[in-house]
């Protein structure tokens, strides 16, 4: 870890696990120091997709939908009962996302042939360039976000990573003894 005095190489993370590691004795600051980091990288990207979308003039869950359609692969169309099984909302949530990106031509919902009351909602170009819009925009920002590091520590940091997708999707952590923190929580401390 880099010494928090020394202001050209250390950051905000650096600065509060030298604050901690004085009143928890018990914690661990290099744990500390990684999941720190990793959720001000998840905030940032968080940040950073909401204001692309703000400036696209897309809602994060209108951005979502177009998402799940474009992901099934031509024809881009779906039943509304798998779009909303996809992205875990009830028909009546999904349908009242559905009007505004009708109205916004970024969808159409038509009937089947035959059955009206089957009904499948497609993709149309207007909402393929919206999610293009959007999804180049985010490759920009990460891009320049990752662009400290070489080629070789992206690939570094992508495996690392992996490792502990892997393990937190298989439960592995719930299946290896863990030496036990004091019941005290860093919130504890005032």
């Amino acid at each position: 870890m880099a010494d928090p005095s020394d202001v050209a190489t250390a950051d905000s993370v650096d600065r509060h696990v030298a604050l901690w590691s004085q009143e928890l004795d018990w914690m661990d600051p290099v744990k500390e120091a990684i999941f720190a980091r990793l959720a001000i990288l998840a905030r940032h990207a968080a940040q950073a997709r909401r204001d692309t979308l703000d400036a696209d003039g897309l809602h994060h869950g209108q951005y979502k939908v177009l998402l799940m359609l474009r992901r099934l692969g031509p024809p881009y169309e779906a039943s509304p009962s798998q779009l909303a099984e996809m992205l875990g909302l009830t028909r009546g949530a999904l349908s009242a996302r559905l009007g505004p990106m009708e109205d916004a031509g970024l969808i159409t919902r038509t009937n089947e042939r035959g059955d009206r009351r089957r009904v499948r909602v497609r993709l149309t170009d207007a909402g393929c360039d919206a999610f293009e819009q959007q999804a180049v925009s985010e490759d920009e920002g990460e891009n320049a976000l990752l662009a400290v590091l070489s080629p070789a520590e992206q690939r570094t940091l992508a495996d690392l990573l992996r490792k502990l997708v892997v393990a937190a999707e298989s439960g592995a952590d719930s299946t290896v003894p863990s030496q036990r923190s004091p019941r005290r929580s860093r919130s504890d401390v005032t």
